[in-house]
């Protein structure tokens, strides 16, 4: 089988011939119908930090996988062949404070070969059923950037309908939680500074669309959830929530930030971390797309296209989500 493969830090993806492995007991083996690419996988191939949770070199990489099961290992009798099947990259990782393992050594495209391939091997224990309504690239969407979007601002944000959110960043992440919200009762706002992205989060249902979060300064956020992360966004939210207001910080785009320290103690503010999200997450995202209700906005490219598809991503060329269809 054909994959793309990390080799090191700095270079292009690698197109290189694989065996096709067979299951062994509790595996499954897919035909990758769509793999998502992610800011993540950039950071793996151009950022030192990101290439050190590597299992190894070379990698396939690719986390965000959805396809068709192609053949099952002994004790496997939940799946069968033909099965359409997302897969969760964290499902296999131990709850955090446990001794299991963490993400990144277990998750595709980190701890083993990931999805940029023709095929891929992995738990059964991290599939979820797509629906029959559901197109496989959105399948392949929600197992990462709708999972971990989910996860931060309903589980770790603990988003309750009639809630005013705001959402800093309207990326992959950023546009999913937003149509979320608004879909289960939240007053949403977005700060976005592309102006060119405007209309589309007018689309989703949102009261307000602002350039830079530090406009909302003093307006009583119950809950912002940070989808950008430049260390300014992550002080701007600080200072827009109400007392006793939670902060869910996911964006990275800077290793460190300054906050306003005062403003956080003062105003008793919750600042939260969040990554991954659960088999449930996808699940419930599942569900609110087959009805059409979410629909993210994707686009599409070839399997041949992949290393393109990232280096357009890693020069912020890239609207939504950016999906390989194979």
């Amino acid at each position: 089988m054909k994959a793309w493969q990390f080799t090191g830090t700095g270079r292009p993806l690698q197109l290189a011939d694989l065996k096709i492995l067979q299951p062994g007991p509790g595996q499954v083996l897919l035909k990758v119908g769509a793999a998502g690419l992610c800011q993540s996988d950039v950071r793996s191939m151009y950022d030192a930090h990101g290439a050190a949770i590597l299992a190894r070199t070379p990698i396939t990489l690719g986390h965000e996988i959805a396809g068709t099961v192609g053949a099952v290992g002994d004790g496997v009798t939940e799946w069968k062949t033909g099965d359409r099947v997302g897969v969760c990259p964290t499902a296999s990782a131990g709850t955090p404070g446990s001794d299991g393992p963490a993400a990144n050594e277990v998750s595709p495209g980190y701890g083993h070969d990931g999805g940029f391939a023709e095929y891929y091997l992995g738990s059964a224990n991290d599939l979820v059923r797509i629906p029959d309504e559901l197109d496989i690239a959105d399948g392949a969407v929600a197992t990462d950037a709708g999972m971990t979007s989910y996860h931060a601002l309903v589980v770790r944000g603990g988003l309750k309908a009639g809630m005013k959110v705001g959402i800093i960043g309207l990326g992959g992440l950023g546009q999913i939680a937003a149509r979320v919200g608004v879909l289960l009762g939240a007053e949403v706002h977005v700060a976005e500074p592309k102006e060119s992205a405007w209309d589309m989060a007018r689309s989703l249902g949102v009261t307000e669309v602002v350039a830079d979060a530090t406009e909302w300064a003093g307006r009583g956020f119950d809950l912002i959830v940070d989808y950008a992360g430049f260390g300014s966004t992550t002080d701007a939210a600080i200072k827009a929530v109400r007392f006793d207001g939670t902060v869910v910080q996911v964006g990275l785009a800077r290793r460190q930030a300054t906050v306003d320290t005062t403003t956080m103690v003062v105003s008793h503010v919750n600042y939260l971390g969040s990554i991954g999200g659960t088999k449930e997450d996808i699940a419930a995202l599942y569900q609110l797309m087959k009805s059409g209700d979410l629909a993210p906005r994707t686009t599409e490219i070839s399997f041949d296209g992949i290393p393109a598809g990232l280096e357009d991503l890693r020069a912020g060329k890239v609207a939504g989500r950016l999906v390989a269809r194979l």
